[in-house]
């Protein structure tokens, strides 16, 4: 298979050291790519074997890198336990923290040479790929076609994290030592609530800033909305299909609480949404799984709903828990049946607070800087929709943003893929980051 090699054109202005130009050049485009085929084959669904087996493939590859590897299992019984814990959605028998560490020169031979200046987070974890009939293809056998590579994860994110990978091994290739280390963070449980980043973390590894390459379409996110997920349980009078009149249907329950939901939604939008490049709903709400009923001739008298509410930009979460709470009751209220029989209200699963880089910070413009003159066009800050692991590094005082190969578009649906000319750009714009922030000896 024939893989692309070079280096798209730089800007006329861009003015690179002949180090730089060479990491660029050290970018090796099919072991990137097939380092990606290779870790979106693992079926690393939440709660899975292959979730582990994953994170275990990515620390094979940081040792083959030379960093320094620290590989631990993630304490379970504490992660279900600890205050601050953000919540699982699925259920785990061993989880697995990796972190490769690159180096740097500042310490004396043998010893520590302090806190990596720079961090590289990814998560391996992916959702389900639902309707296997809707996908052109086996979303978990990858293959290019198109100047693209298809298959679940390669947008969300393991696209990001090889990139990551590949700007590492473009600095080792090109002979660059940095003068202060650079750190990789492979984490899983992103998607549903954290694990990962969290126990990371915890474990005590730190960064003075850290770049998560989410697929952001070539903006730079430095804001995040949070996200919270709800379970609503409402409970109605079977009867016999045939006598219907005597039953009080939850479907129906539902759909009158819903649509109440649906007007709290439409209403905590902000007027302008340029922010978030005009998406129609940056703190959306949506209903992911519904259950009801147990037998098609009868009418149903309970039915579940799980979904995902949105938290605006700085709001508390209580205050948004407060707030779908509020719209719940109000809506029980006016109802005949659920004045008498309310729905109940729980909050289960990951906990997404919003977030945001501070204000002022030189990340930003140095990884404007670094993806221009790696030959990508200037990105526009804006701010994400989705509740991310930025939240926990910016809750740890290290400055975060995204900035990463595809489109977030693609993710989570069928014909999930990520441009193979994002992946390249994303992997030099991290290297030049990484020797510009670090430093070169």
């Amino acid at each position: 298979m024939s893989f692309p090699r070079e280096r798209p054109p730089r800007p006329a202005d861009s003015e690179l050291s002949p180090r730089e130009a060479a990491v660029l050049d050290a970018v090796d485009a099919p072991w990137l790519l097939n380092r990606l085929l290779e870790l979106v084959a693992i079926p690393s669904l939440g709660g899975t074997a292959a979730e582990s087996e994953a994170q275990h493939l990515v620390a094979g590859w940081l040792e083959e890198l030379n960093t320094d590897v620290d590989r631990w299992a993630i304490d379970l019984t504490e992660a279900a336990s600890a205050p601050d814990a953000p919540g699982q959605e699925v259920q785990r028998s061993e989880a697995w923290g990796v972190v490769g560490t690159l180096p740097g020169r500042e310490g004396r031979e043998g010893e520590d040479s302090g806190q990596p200046v720079l961090v590289l987070c990814g998560h391996t974890d992916v959702v389900p790929a639902g309707d296997p009939t809707l996908w052109p293809g086996d979303p978990f056998t990858p293959r290019i076609e198109g100047g693209a590579v298809h298959g679940r994860g390669t947008c969300d994110m393991k696209g990001g994290l090889v990139a990551a990978l590949a700007a590492v091994r473009a600095l080792r290739n090109a002979g660059v030592r940095l003068v202060r280390p650079l750190a990789v963070h492979s984490v899983m449980g992103e998607e549903d609530g954290g694990l990962g980043t969290w126990a990371t973390l915890r474990r005590g590894h730190r960064g003075d800033a850290c770049v998560i390459p989410e697929p952001t379409a070539g903006a730079v996110m430095t804001a995040h909305a949070g996200a919270l997920t709800f379970r609503l349980t409402l409970t109605g009078l079977a009867a016999h299909a045939a006598n219907r009149h005597l039953g009080v249907s939850a479907v129906e329950l539902f759909e009158h609480v819903h649509t109440a939901l649906l007007a709290l939604e439409a209403g905590r939008q902000p007027t302008d949404r340029s922010r978030f490049g005009n998406h129609p709903f940056p703190y959306g709400l949506s209903i992911g799984r519904l259950r009801a009923g147990e037998w098609a001739s009868t009418v149903p008298d309970r039915l579940v709903a799980e979904g995902r509410f949105g938290v605006r930009l700085g709001e508390p979460v209580e205050t948004a828990r407060a707030e779908f709470e509020s719209c719940v009751a109000a809506a029980c209220a006016t109802h005949p049946w659920l004045a008498q029989h309310p729905a109940q209200v729980e909050w289960v699963g990951g906990v997404y607070a919003s977030s945001h880089m501070p204000t002022g910070s030189p990340l930003l413009p140095a990884l404007q800087r670094a993806v221009t003159d790696a030959g990508g066009a200037a990105p526009p800050e804006r701010a994400l929709s989705a509740g991310t692991d930025l939240r926990f590094y910016t809750g740890a005082g290290i400055p975060t943003l995204h900035h990463g190969p595809g489109d977030l578009r693609l993710a989570h649906g069928p014909g999930e893929q990520v441009p193979i000319e994002d992946l390249l750009l994303s992997a030099r714009s991290l290297a030049l980051l990484a020797m510009r922030t670090c430093g070169v000896a």
